[in-house]
């Protein structure tokens, strides 16, 4: 399954690059990520290693992914959000990423 496959080579390349994940949703057209790493990794950096390494991943996994829903083009667009925990908990920022799947109705 995409999703599965997705999560787990996403964990995977935090864990080579030793940044821990605290928390990851698959929505279905967009990632939520959120993870902490070293001052000296940008956030673009870490963005650009993560989906880098996961389209090969998973369009290797699923040749038939990239012929019928990209039509040759790349999985993941060039934009990005990042943001820093600062005002709210950490919990608060797990539970806003677990709960997004329950709050558009959809599910794995």
């Amino acid at each position: 399954m995409v999703v599965v496959d997705t999560k787990t080579i996403l964990a995977q390349v935090c864990a080579e690059y030793g940044w821990s994940l605290k928390a990851i949703e698959i929505m279905p057209d967009h990632v939520h990520l959120f993870l902490e790493a070293s001052p000296d990794d940008t956030p673009s950096s870490i963005a650009r290693t993560l989906k880098s390494i996961s389209a090969v991943h998973i369009f290797t996994a699923f040749p038939k992914l990239k012929e019928r829903k990209f039509w040759g083009s790349g999985l993941w667009s060039r934009g990005c959000y990042y943001g820093s925990v600062g005002a709210v908990t950490e919990e608060s920022v797990k539970k806003y990423i677990e709960n997004q799947k329950s709050n558009i109705g959809g599910s794995e």
